[in-house]
């Protein structure tokens, strides 16, 4: 067999073995791309997205379950930011391109929601009977909830330049 016949893409076994290699390839890219959203600052995000998951989720069940009547809207968008930061949570740690991308414009949308929420309730604090968790830009939450968004857009746009 010469050269020329080993290099062959048109050959079964060649054309296999490049695209496990290619296939291999992906994996080792992926696994790294979820190491880097998760490494460094990317932990510290992950922490304070599950602790804001933790905080919403727990405050909107009870605050639905004992005095849903008082604030329905409030109530039902400290439960929508749960759910929010509960996705933005699984894509960090899940990690490669599609849950990076997915990460983006879930911290895009809670940026507006955060800005649009903190916004309204200083104009028309009388719209809301009680607070959420982006009232104020999230001032009950030490400003993490206006923050939180902010840090994570920069730092997947950070980790995808990092990995190209």
């Amino acid at each position: 067999m010469t050269a020329e016949n080993t290099e062959d893409t048109g050959n079964p076994e060649n054309a296999e073995s490049a695209e496990n290699a290619e296939s291999a390839e992906n994996r080792v890219g992926a696994e790294r791309s979820s190491r880097r959203l998760t490494s460094g600052p990317g932990t510290l995000l992950v922490w304070l997205y599950g602790v804001m998951v933790v905080g919403a989720v727990s405050r909107s069940v009870f605050q639905i379950a004992t005095d849903f009547d008082k604030a329905p809207l409030a109530y039902t968008l400290s439960a929508v930011a749960g759910v929010v930061y509960g996705f933005i949570t699984y894509s960090l740690v899940r990690g490669g391109e599609t849950a990076r991308k997915a990460a983006r414009v879930c911290c895009a949308a809670e940026l507006v929601g955060v800005l649009a929420v903190g916004t309204w309730t200083l104009v028309e604090p009388s719209a809301f009977a009680d607070s959420t968790v982006w009232s104020d830009y999230g001032m009950e939450y030490l400003f993490i909830p206006v923050l939180l968004p902010v840090s994570a857009l920069f730092w997947l746009r950070r980790t995808r330049t990092a990995t190209r």
